[in-house]
């Protein structure tokens, strides 16, 4: 079960905005990343919890930024509720849409679940992206495509790393994303800064 630090940055200007602490593991019935996201002074600033099928559909998400609130799942595309700070006034939402993203490496190692891809193969998908600090919903549509697949030797046995190419479709923006299992080395506005054990190897 890894457990680890993310540093969240501003991909353009990297300005650090917080700091995420999380744990995930496959099991049974697909995979689930926890984790609590603190500012970088260390006060709380939110929390992520989601659980993935076995075929990588979102079938539980929780987010907490502030004091705003979504739940979601995969229904009829994907379905959600979010909530305002008062707690008072709940928004029902719903996208024909594969999957959720955000802020949190852990959209990026879903993503990569569900899409499945092999080397040198690309597929479009659309997301329903929560825009911090309000968790505002908004509908994204990306191409993702596996550039290579390459082995590197550890004291545990070869890592795997995926390097994905992810192109946002509305601008023509790319950036590049390095996944091991169900942790992200590397990504825009995302640092790994320390992992307590290996990445999970997740079956075919």
């Amino acid at each position: 079960m890894p457990r680890g630090r993310y540093s969240l940055h501003d991909p353009h200007d990297h300005t650090p905005f917080a700091e995420e602490h999380f744990q995930c593991a496959p099991g049974p019935s697909g995979w689930r990343y926890v984790s609590q996201v603190t500012t970088t002074a260390g006060d709380h600033r939110g929390s992520v919890d989601l659980a993935l099928d076995e075929l990588g559909r979102p079938i539980r998400l929780e987010l907490h930024t502030g004091s705003w609130q979504v739940r979601g799942a995969a229904l009829d595309g994907v379905t959600w509720v979010r909530t305002d700070p008062t707690g008072t006034d709940a928004t029902e939402g719903n996208v024909r849409a594969h999957a959720f993203t955000g802020t949190s490496p852990a959209f990026l190692v879903a993503t990569a679940r569900l899409l499945r891809l092999t080397p040198s193969s690309a597929t479009r998908v659309r997301l329903v992206s929560f825009t911090e600090p309000v968790l505002a919903p908004r509908t994204v549509d990306q191409s993702w495509a596996l550039l290579e697949r390459e082995a590197h030797p550890t004291d545990s046995g070869p890592l795997i790393v995926d390097a994905y190419q992810v192109t946002a479709l509305d601008t023509g923006e790319r950036h590049t994303v390095h996944i091991a299992g169900d942790v992200v080395l590397a990504a825009p506005g995302v640092e790994l800064e320390d992992l307590a054990s290996p990445p999970s190897v997740f079956d075919a």
